[in-house]
């Protein structure tokens, strides 16, 4: 499982409804290190399918969500559970790292 691309009309749906926490990849593709975390967030979509779901939002195609949210700098990673935002982090971090900010979260 890959992680889903979410768009202003699909965000409710997927992240604030989802029954699952979800990690939210906030990245574009000019960014050097969303590129060097990209391999890790879909390592981590597949190692924890049907406890986590892990979704991606390019910032330059969806400008008004990262607003929205208060992205400032890329990547940013968000984690909602039951539709609220409990943890975020900034840049690229190692998968250890990553997984310590999830895993409280999980089911």
């Amino acid at each position: 499982m890959s992680a889903a691309n979410i768009t202003e009309k699909n965000f409710e749906a997927e992240i604030i409804k989802s029954a699952v926490p979800v990690l939210v990849d906030f990245w574009a593709e000019w960014c050097g290190p969303c590129k060097m975390i990209s391999p890790i967030v879909d390592e981590i979509a597949k190692e924890y399918v049907g406890k986590l779901k892990v979704a991606k939002i390019n910032v330059d195609d969806e400008q008004e969500l990262a607003a929205k949210h208060n992205v400032m700098s890329i990547p940013t990673l968000m984690i909602f559970k039951n539709g609220k935002l409990v943890d975020q982090l900034v840049g690229a971090l190692p998968k250890d790292q990553l997984l310590q900010k999830i895993k409280p979260h999980l089911g």
